[in-house]
């Protein structure tokens, strides 16, 4: 298999990145104890000219899967070359326009997070919903997921607030929020405007929802976060994967470390079938799905990446799972 980041990129810390993803990928192999199973490193680097030259170099090795690229433009630089010759791409990039017809994202999309808090909230009795979101990519990304499952689930949306994600003083956005008469407001955003956000809201507020952005530690001792939900894998999923790679590495993995984990590990799962006709499509878009380091996570047609994940409440002393992440994807299918 072919592993396809950038080693040579200008930027330190993104060489720091690719090490630490590749130490992960070394780490998945090992625990296969496949001796078959060959990783192939490529570099990515600073282009998408070159990631797309070293994934013709890592096909003409024999390379049957890819692993990576990391960023978008160098997946669609990419995405020819390995539909050229029949073979399939796992990419590492979060932007959902470049998967799809043989390229899957195993990374972590907004749309599941979504989908997953919309519909608890839903289901614990909220029926009036209002969104705070940036206008960015990532926040277009979010309306469209949190419109779509609004409608499924059909409650009905109070507002849609958007603003700047440079602004400063967002007094106004917040006050618009807690007039919406929503009882429930979704905030598309994390760090310091986050808190500043729910802080201007007052108390006692409508029940706040998240994203994944929300998971940052520093915001447990925001006491206007407090109570509020988001959807994420549970903190301690990855805690032995996090232990043993510092065993071995002597050192923190980096935030991306297990996704380059699962995708060697899936490609190890799947390596029992004939050369050149393991990797198929109808292989990795099984329904099943399949258990990572994070939970389980199934690839769709569209090659987006499906997770189940977990409810988690924001509490002064840690983020508490209040709904557990599915174990399976059958009862979602039936």
């Amino acid at each position: 298999m072919g592993v396809l980041l950038p080693f040579s990129n200008g930027s330190a810390t993104t060489r720091t990145l690719a090490k630490g993803l590749m130490n992960a990928a070394e780490l998945a192999l090992f625990d296969a104890r496949n001796p078959d199973l060959l990783l192939m490193p490529g570099d990515e680097g600073a282009s998408p000219r070159q990631a797309a030259a070293a994934a013709r170099t890592l096909i003409s090795e024999g390379a049957e899967i890819i692993i990576g690229p990391l960023f978008a433009p160098s997946v669609s630089a990419v995405a020819p070359v390995v539909r050229d010759h029949g073979i399939a791409l796992i990419g590492l990039s979060t932007d959902r326009s470049v998967g799809g017809d043989g390229v899957y994202l195993l990374s972590y999309q907004p749309e599941t997070e979504v989908q997953r808090v919309v519909s608890y909230s839903a289901s614990r009795g909220h029926t009036n919903f209002t969104a705070v979101i940036p206008r960015t990519a990532y926040g277009d990304r979010v309306l469209a997921a949190f419109k779509a499952e609004a409608a499924k689930d059909h409650v009905t949306v109070r507002a849609v607030l958007r603003y700047d994600s440079g602004t400063p003083d967002l007094s106004q956005t917040a006050s618009a929020a807690s007039s919406s008469g929503a009882d429930a407001i979704l905030i598309a955003q994390g760090g310091q405007q986050l808190a500043a956000m729910a802080a201007q809201l007052g108390n006692p507020h409508p029940q706040l929802l998240g994203t994944g952005l929300w998971s940052e530690k520093s915001l447990l001792h925001e006491s206007s976060l407090s109570g509020g939900w988001f959807a994420a894998p549970p903190a301690e999923a990855d805690a032995a994967f996090q232990a043993r790679y510092r065993s071995a590495y002597r050192s923190t993995p980096p935030q991306l470390a297990t996704l380059a984990y699962d995708a060697v590990s899936l490609v190890a799962a799947l390596s029992k079938g004939a050369p050149y006709h393991r990797f198929t499509d109808a292989a990795l878009t099984d329904p099943d799905g399949f258990s990572g380091v994070s939970g389980i996570f199934r690839f769709m047609a569209n090659g987006s990446c499906e997770r189940g994940l977990a409810i988690l409440r924001v509490e002064p002393d840690g983020f508490h799972i209040v709904d557990p992440a599915p174990q399976s994807f059958q009862a979602k299918a039936s």
